[in-house]
């Protein structure tokens, strides 16, 4: 264990590594791509400490455990009943356009294969990661003066590393089941919600509802389900929590940090939605 102490009392950036310093930086287009390379190996490198912070049953010490019960508690109570609607709603849309459109066609045994694939598969889970980055994106102003508050009077490393686990560890954490417990819940109200608009309120279309949910989710499909909400999640929790460590740090640039953030997760969201694409059709 005094490997991994070790690693987490490492994770301050030093200050002209994230931009803050006064030493001498590269210029040009050179110095653009120094920067950007040396962003995303700062991303991956907190990353990965902070996953195995999170796994590390020593973390989880009685007021840290309070502190992510908390912030799960919060964040569910702040997105679900805003993301319950928004997926209802736009479920119920898109099953009545699909429907009355298949049926124009003469498709309409097609249907619910589509609303089931377009909705639960790809639609859904995107939109909860949004919620939920929106959410720490929203939150992270406030975060990030009571981090700065907390760490302004801990000069040593050991403190300032409980000081992470209390401010930045719960969030990630909540962050993560939060990504997971909406596609979970969007998906299975979006399942219902397309039973119904097929079939209606009657119990005589259940075996044909199981059978073409079952060809819907193939084991490529439910694994590169699983693995995309892992990687949301994952996405969602890391990322900014790695554009809040670098603002509390320096303050000057906190803006600049913070929109690189929300580009880069942008762009992570992008990557792992069309790798999630080809891995299914092709």
């Amino acid at each position: 264990m005094n490997w991994y102490h070790l690693r987490m009392s490492e994770t301050n950036f030093p200050a002209h590594a994230a931009g803050g310093g006064s030493g001498r930086k590269p210029n040009g287009k050179s110095g653009g791509l120094f920067s950007g390379v040396t962003g995303w190996w700062r991303l991956i490198h907190f990353g990965a400490l902070l996953v195995a912070m999170a796994l590390s049953p020593s973390t989880y010490s009685l007021r840290n455990r309070l502190a992510v019960s908390t912030q799960i508690c919060q964040t569910a109570a702040q997105i679900l009943p805003r993301f319950v609607l928004f997926s209802a709603l736009i479920s119920l849309v898109l099953i009545h356009i699909v429907v009355v459109t298949a049926q124009s066609y003469g498709l309409s045994q097609f249907a619910l294969g589509m609303v089931i694939r377009v909705l639960v598969v790809e639609l859904l889970p995107l939109s909860a990661a949004l919620f939920v980055a929106l959410r720490s994106d929203l939150g992270s102003a406030a975060e990030l003066a009571a981090i700065r508050r907390q760490t302004a009077s801990a000069p040593l490393r050991g403190v300032e590393m409980d000081n992470w686990r209390q401010a930045i560890l719960p969030r990630v954490v909540a962050s993560i089941v939060a990504v997971v417990s909406l596609v979970a819940l969007s998906g299975g109200l979006a399942l219902v919600l397309g039973y119904l608009g097929v079939y209606g309120f009657t119990p005589w279309g259940v075996s044909s509802f199981t059978r073409t949910v079952g060809q819907v989710f193939e084991p490529i499909v439910i694994m590169s389900l699983g693995l995309k909400t892992t990687f949301f999640a994952l996405a969602v929790a890391i990322i900014p929590a790695v554009a809040r460590q670098e603002n509390s740090h320096h303050v000057q640039s906190a803006s600049g940090d913070a929109q690189q953030g929300r580009q880069r997760l942008f762009i992570v969201l992008i990557a792992i939605e069309t790798l999630s694409l080809a891995v299914e059709f092709f």
